[in-house]
């Protein structure tokens, strides 16, 4: 996406273009020069600046060569296919009596096949790259040449193009669709290309890389950015558990990188780190508590070894501050602060809360509570994590939604980071409870037992914690007490006014100006 070097794959598909064009001027239909001197100025202006800016971005961007086992591979594909297509028309147009009907030729039911072929393969192929540029040209071309082409086979044809009812309202339906699909296709790759520019480090100083690191016998994904690698160290553990958000964490570590080295790390059992390790680890056996503290230990050892650092931040958020706040009041002396987003204290304890606040508001309101009462008995009485859902469902009902709210979805789809592994465990996350639950059943099991008070209250380090004011799923009352209750050298805590249980993501600008401020 956007690099910068030569393009085999352009050069082929160069070649490809141009050999039978080269052929062609000797071979040119009857008549050909007629139909020349009524183009359309205009259009052909676009088709010579689409010519060109499509021949240049085929070969100053290596984004087009191949990458095995990308299942972005497919777009290749097709676009392949499609200039495997355009030489068979070439080659059925030179056997013809190579008149202007020969070479207005469909194929496979496409229109002017000589000029349709080549933008949709070049189109296809600014798709499979996620170059925002290639397309952009594409479309200029295709404007150009195609209505260039169409024109004239209207002409050859005397006008005489229509068709019955139903099979006009077919082909703009489907051209509907088709405009609709690759129109959200080009936005989301512009969002993309434009992410990526933004998020982009080219200090000398600086890195920003993603790569898999040997962790407790695991090949383990980080994302790690920084544009001074000199910086102090902050590793972001993310919440779930087995909620992976590196892909789409940029929005809030854009404003860090400047001041520090931010890495972000998908935990054992989820997200790539899970597809790096099915071999191994089909049915995450290895993912417990106890494991994600012997990595994180692992971690911190890498990351201050390879940036030369003695400490490093930890920041975690949701139930990444349990296993922050565990490893922390462990390993005081490889930690300078301790940050937590979304602080949990028992996650059961937590949803009653909830569960009791939304139960009063609705006795107040006269409301029939006797769903929300028997899903509550139900929890109770098996104390699994579908039934805590459920209860949480129906408090939620009576508690407002927080009024800055990020879209992570857009986030996620726009992500520069983003590769087929998250995809693959979004999906996997969508199957259901079960699915999840079931790859992390340990995790699960730990959390909604354990409460942090049990890892102790002496911190020996600057705390920090950092909620929205509409959080819900820790309740701030919950996250007070623990706070008045721990001792470290130096402690505060900050509510992000309108925000709810995510407020880095929420509003990253302002979490982040006060955490910088909290660590100063």
């Amino acid at each position: 996406m956007i690099h910068f070097g030569f393009s085999y794959t352009g050069l082929i598909y160069l070649l490809m273009l141009f050999i039978p064009n080269i052929i062609w001027t000797k071979n040119q239909p009857k008549d050909y020069d007629h139909y020349l001197k009524n183009e359309n100025k205009f259009l052909q202006i676009l088709e010579r600046i689409g010519e060109v800016l499509v021949c240049c971005c085929v070969l100053i961007f290596s984004d087009f060569n191949i990458r095995i086992n990308s299942i972005w591979c497919v777009w290749l594909l097709l676009s392949f296919l499609l200039m495997l297509l355009y030489e068979v028309y070439w080659i059925k147009y030179f056997r013809s009596e190579k008149k202007m009907s020969d070479f207005y030729t469909s194929i496979c039911k496409i229109p002017v096949a000589g000029a349709t072929l080549p933008v949709c393969a070049f189109f296809l192929l600014g798709v499979y790259g996620s170059n925002i540029f290639l397309i952009i040209s594409t479309i200029i071309l295709g404007i150009g040449h195609i209505s260039i082409h169409l024109n004239h086979y209207k002409e050859i044809s005397g006008g005489n193009t229509k068709r019955n009812l139903f099979l006009r309202i077919m082909k703009w339906t489907v051209s509907g669709i088709f405009a609709c699909f690759f129109g959200f296709i080009i936005i989301m790759i512009g969002c993309r290309n434009f992410n990526y520019i933004d998020c982009s480090i080219h200090t000398g100083t600086g890195v920003d890389e993603e790569i898999y690191v040997p962790l407790g016998g695991q090949e383990q994904y980080l994302l790690i950015r920084s544009k001074n690698v000199e910086s102090p160290v902050i590793i972001y553990l993310h919440g779930g558990p087995a909620s992976p958000d590196s892909s789409f964490s940029y929005p809030f570590t854009n404003y860090l990188v400047d001041e520090y080295t931010v890495v972000s790390w998908n935990q054992r059992g989820c997200g790539r780190t899970y597809f790096s390790n099915m071999d191994k680890d089909p049915d995450n056996t290895t993912a417990s508590f106890e494991q994600a503290q012997k990595d994180l230990d692992e971690l911190v050892d890498y990351v201050c070894d390879r940036f030369g650092q003695s400490q490093v931040i930890i920041m975690g958020h949701s139930y990444g501050t349990m296993l922050g706040s565990k490893y922390v009041l462990d390993h005081p002396d490889k930690v300078s602060n301790y940050v937590g987003i979304g602080q949990v204290v028992s996650l059961e304890d937590g949803y009653i809360y909830s569960y009791e606040d939304a139960l009063a508001i609705a006795t107040e309101k006269g409301d029939d509570t006797s769903p929300m009462i028997q899903a509550y008995e139900q929890y109770l009485a098996n104390g699994n994590l579908e039934a805590l859902v459920k209860l949480s469902q129906y408090s939620a009902m009576y508690h407002q939604n927080p009024p800055k709210q990020n879209d992570m979805t857009w986030n996620f789809i726009t992500s520069p980071y983003l590769g087929v592994d998250d995809v693959k465990w979004q999906l996997k996350s969508l199957e259901g409870i079960d699915t999840i639950y079931n790859l992390n059943k340990q995790l699960y099991d730990y959390v909604l037992q354990t409460n942090v008070y049990d890892y102790g209250t002496n911190y020996q380090m600057p705390v920090y914690f950092i909620s929205g004011s509409y959080d819900w799923t820790c309740p701030i009352k919950l996250t007070e007490d623990y706070y008045n209750n721990i001792t470290a050298p130096e402690k505060d805590m900050v509510l992000l006014e309108g925000c709810g249980h995510t407020p880095h993501a929420d509003s990253p600008e302002e979490f982040c100006e006060i955490l910088k401020e909290l660590m100063e």
